[in-house]
């Protein structure tokens, strides 16, 4: 517990500091879902970063089918040119909890089931940042890596007992983004 208040106290230090750069951000694709998103990203220098998001599904659609989720996924970012503006390559890490009925996603969950469960995982991501004004860019990001995901499964819609837990390993895309950003200097 005392390494996540060190961990907290650190990134109130960088975003007080003068010398860093700030930005604000939210992913449309997200938003297009209904998924609440926010993001945080500091700049530490000319060249890395520090982004952070974090995601939020509560919704419950007819039927009991749900895609109720959250998620956090850290990413450290290389910017080829500047911060904020152009190229970069990243390195993230992902873990989500999430009850998912009646729908299929990925190649993991089927929607003849509810999976109740956690995921974790990281990969790489490619991203381009289109300056637009000193305080407003665009960016476009895909990622690919490796999630490990464990859950309960359900036979869905009827209410019996769960079939058991079970561990599955998905590789494929992990991020994908378009996102407006309003950066703090």
């Amino acid at each position: 517990m005392k390494r996540l208040y060190f961990v907290f106290l650190c990134l109130c230090c960088a975003l007080c500091a003068r010398s860093q750069v700030v930005a604000v951000k939210t992913n449309l694709l997200y938003d297009a879902t209904t998924t609440f998103n926010l993001g945080a990203e500091v700049a530490f220098n000319k060249h890395f970063s520090l982004d952070i998001s974090g995601n939020y599904n509560p919704w419950t659609f007819s039927e009991d089918k749900s895609i109720k989720h959250w998620l956090v996924q850290p990413e450290v970012r290389y910017w080829l040119h500047e911060r904020f503006n152009g190229h970069f390559f990243g390195v993230h890490g992902l873990y989500a909890d999430y009850d998912v009925a009646g729908k299929t996603l990925l190649n993991v969950m089927k929607s003849g089931y509810a999976y109740d469960g956690n995921a974790y995982g990281g990969g790489l991501s490619y991203g381009y940042q289109l300056y637009l004004s000193p305080h407003w860019n665009i960016e476009f990001t895909a990622g690919v890596g490796y999630v490990r995901f464990k859950y309960d499964k359900t036979p869905f819609p009827s209410n019996q007992e769960s079939e058991g837990s079970y561990r599955n390993n998905y590789f494929g895309p992990t991020k994908l983004g378009v996102s407006i950003i309003y950066i703090i200097k």
